[in-house]
């Protein structure tokens, strides 16, 4: 997700100019009296086109897959309460082959994004104060959501996925682990906080996506599928965002070990549907 395509509006000439920025394949030292920019990708250097491919690829398939599924779904059943939530994680930990489903289907497919991206990012000649257009914004914004990302999600699978009690083997756990991070003002809003960076770039990820692989041409269709991309940020920061009131405001507090995630097990999600008053 590493080109952009950056559309303005000349009012003296009524006509819309538009330049395609895309991210270096080399960067050069900027020669006197020349302002440095950012360097065309061209298909024919070496393996970094293929690379690139892949990069933004992975980044719809199976990252943006698995945020789809963890936020809009799996997180979404914590608003039913413990007994809905545990069902859930129970589910998923019952898959088949579970740890290569993560490890290959996730973990693995988010470190390539994540640590190319990085490089990407590294290898960019930075000109944000010098081309001050929208655009620019963007891309930057793009690249630090990005890393905040990458963080919060470190941090977010090793506390809840290998610190403390294991979820796998006592999913009637997980709302009171999830609780228990939430009850810290700052892992709260660090929760936020990633939340809204990972729904961001995943979403304006999508629209460079299109543009950059051909499914969207011409001004107006680049509009409206931009349009359409933040109404998905709106709907999946929405939805997380519900997510995490509920688990910190609208249940009782629940403990998370062994033998009260036994006893939610047991419950239909009914009974621990009810909010707290």
């Amino acid at each position: 997700m590493d080109g952009l395509v950056v559309v303005s509006w000349n009012r003296k000439e009524s006509r819309h100019i538009m330049a395609t920025v895309v991210d270096p394949i080399e960067v050069k030292a900027p020669i006197q009296g020349q302002v440095s920019g950012v360097a065309p990708l061209r298909a024919g250097q070496g393996h970094e086109f293929l690379m690139r491919r892949l990069h933004s690829l992975s980044g719809i398939v199976p990252v943006g897959a698995f945020l789809l599924e963890h936020i809009l779904f799996s997180n979404a059943f914590g608003m039913q309460g413990p007994a809905a939530y545990a069902k859930q994680v129970r589910f998923l930990g019952s898959l088949p082959l579970v740890f290569l489903l993560e490890a290959f289907g996730i973990w693995l497919p988010i470190l390539f994004h994540a640590l190319y991206g990085i490089y990407i990012w590294y290898r960019a000649s930075p000109n944000l104060l010098t081309y001050r257009f929208a655009g620019n914004w963007f891309y930057s914004v793009q690249r630090w959501t990005g890393i905040i990302a990458f963080a919060y999600i470190l941090w977010h699978t090793y506390t809840m996925r290998f610190a403390g009690i294991d979820l796998h083997l006592y999913p009637g756990a997980a709302f009171g682990k999830v609780q228990a991070e939430l009850y810290v003002a700052g892992k709260a809003a660090f929760y936020i906080v990633g939340l809204l960076a990972a729904s961001w770039h995943f979403a304006y990820g999508v629209w460079l996506f299109a543009v950059k692989w051909g499914f969207v041409t011409g001004e107006r269709a680049r509009k409206r599928t931009f349009i359409a991309c933040f109404g998905l940020f709106l709907l999946i920061s929405g939805v997380g965002l519900g997510s995490i009131y509920s688990f910190r405001y609208r249940f009782d507090r629940q403990p998370s070990d062994e033998k009260h995630s036994r006893e939610i097990e047991q419950m239909q999600p009914e009974e621990t549907a009810k909010p707290q008053k």
